[in-house]
């Protein structure tokens, strides 16, 4: 896997830009950008990433994965099973670290977004995840789960005994753990489609 300053560097004279010219374009200065691209700044957040692509003109998938031959296609999230990337021909991604860099994940990750007309917890309609599948718990943060058999997203963490706890987006539902519930996948990075 190559990594994400080339990448950044390839797609920026693709699209016939300087570095300043892109700086303006994503708002940071033109050195930002030249760290960027010499890996100096590892670390880009998931704003600037969403500012980027459009500014380069891309598919956010692109400058996270590259050219590869079969780009994986964002994964539709439904409330009702099975989980997306049960499917046959899903594609996982190959996540640098540099996106996420509180996150050592190690297996597939693979990108979801709500299906047309689903809304869950913490996702809106066109937000993009990277969903890493796992029934184990690692870390507190964001969990796809299922619950009562559906799907949703909720924040776990361990309470004062240690035991899991679900949390809804507003706090108002708190569900402990029972036999019902079960640990699908954790989001380890969020891309929100929100106006910059």
């Amino acid at each position: 896997m190559d990594s994400l300053g080339p990448r950044i560097k390839a797609l920026r004279l693709e699209a016939k830009l300087n570095k300043a010219a892109l700086a303006r374009r994503v708002g940071v200065s033109d050195v930002t950008i030249s760290y960027w691209e010499s890996g100096a700044i590892r670390q880009i957040g998931h704003e600037r990433l969403v500012a980027l692509a459009q500014a380069l003109g891309c598919p956010l998938s692109r400058l996270i994965e590259g050219d590869q031959k079969h780009l994986a296609a964002p994964l539709y999230l439904r409330r009702r099973p099975p989980a997306p990337w049960q499917d046959p021909a899903a594609k996982p991604i190959e996540l640098p670290f540099e996106l996420v860099p509180a996150q050592r994940w190690e297996g597939s990750c693979y990108l979801v977004t709500p299906a047309p007309g689903e809304s869950f917890d913490f996702l809106q309609e066109g937000d993009l995840v990277a969903v890493a599948p796992t029934e184990v718990f690692r870390q507190s943060g964001l969990y796809l789960i299922e619950m009562g058999g559906k799907h949703l997203v909720r924040q776990v963490r361990e309470d004062s005994r240690g035991e899991l706890e679900f949390v809804s987006e507003h706090e108002a539902e708190v569900t402990p753990f029972s036999q019902d519930c079960r640990l699908l996948g954790k989001l380890v990075a969020r891309w929100q489609a929100r106006p910059l």
